[in-house]
């Protein structure tokens, strides 16, 4: 079998191919935007410019049998795009749908789809995690473009034939993360007091290697074909519980102060960072007990695995 991996520079690009490869029967070839710096040994690699509506599939997708479409314009915290809907619809859903339409006319059987939770909304009630079946509901212009891309592509599917299935991670950690969690990881590591040890919520985390583990499976089963998954590790943490975790993971204590989450809720309406509040402070589960039951998977990493590949790797950039 043929994979192709687009997107295989990224974050979740890389550990895709990593996982693909551990399959002997597996050809895998990368879509870059541009030349790799790092090495990628054993793939086929292909240039393909940026991810929309022109970009030219023709040799990428020769004799693919599945796509791993991990290429997108991601989340960006403070952008300056005067239409940012406008910015990710043209990534987001013109070029998935474009390459979509383009593996279709390549003969590709099957499209990975790579989505967000952003999809089903920010935040769930705890004890109420979101599942397959929960009623879309994003609230920005990311969560927008990703379901519109998984509704073009379920309607493509319906009528090319081709097998679809969408993979949507919350929030993803592991090997060179960046962002949050990396500054996160930046406060423990100094011994910085951080007003989170009284955040009695619950959060869904999925670590990268298990996340690129239920791709890799997906891209394979029988079982998948046209199907919405939801990924995650399977141990929901709260905020306090993941920054203790995490400290463990570097070697450090966590100097934790119980600081109740209304006074952080009202500090940050004040600072005009009321969606960094509800991510620190409120719930988003997930429920992934359809891949369990459907696919038979399971997580290979526990949390603390996961963690602790990603505060040796940070530990070992310090170096």
């Amino acid at each position: 079998m043929r994979v192709l991996v687009t997107g295989a520079s990224g974050f979740v690009g890389r550990a895709v191919i990593r996982r693909s490869k551990r399959d002997g029967d597996v050809e895998v070839r990368g879509a870059f935007r541009t030349p790799p710096v790092e090495t990628f040994e054993g793939i086929d690699a292909c240039l393909i410019g940026d991810l929309g509506a022109d970009t030219d599939w023709r040799d990428a997708l020769v004799g693919v049998d599945v796509v791993i479409h991990c290429a997108a314009r991601v989340h960006v915290m403070h952008d300056t795009e005067a239409d940012p809907l406008a910015a990710y619809r043209r990534s987001n859903v013109e070029g998935t749908l474009h390459l979509a339409r383009s593996a279709v006319r390549a003969g590709c059987r099957r499209l990975v789809f790579i989505s967000s939770i952003k999809v089903n909304g920010e935040s769930t009630e705890a004890g109420r995690p979101f599942s397959e079946d929960s009623p879309p509901a994003p609230c920005d212009p990311y969560g927008i473009s990703k379901l519109e891309a998984e509704q073009g592509l379920f309607a493509l599917a319906r009528e090319s034939g081709l097998e679809v299935v969408v993979v949507r991670p919350p929030l993803v950690y592991g090997p060179g993360v960046k962002a949050n969690f990396r500054s996160m990881m930046g406060w423990l590591q100094r011994g910085v007091p951080l007003p989170f040890g009284a955040i009695d919520n619950r959060r869904s985390l999925v670590g990268l290697d298990n996340l690129a583990d239920l791709v890799v499976c997906c891209a394979t089963h029988p079982a998948a074909a046209n199907q919405v998954f939801l990924a995650g590790d399977g141990e929901d943490l709260s905020t306090t519980e993941l920054l203790t975790r995490v400290a463990r993971a570097l070697g450090r204590p966590a100097r934790l102060l119980p600081m109740p989450a209304a006074w952080i809720s009202a500090a940050a309406r004040m600072l005009g960072r009321q969606s960094l509040a509800t991510r620190l402070c409120g719930s988003l589960q997930v429920d992934t007990a359809k891949a369990r039951t459907l696919l038979g998977w399971h997580p290979p990493d526990t949390v603390d695995e996961g963690l602790r590949k990603t505060a040796a790797d940070y530990l070992a950039r310090l170096k």
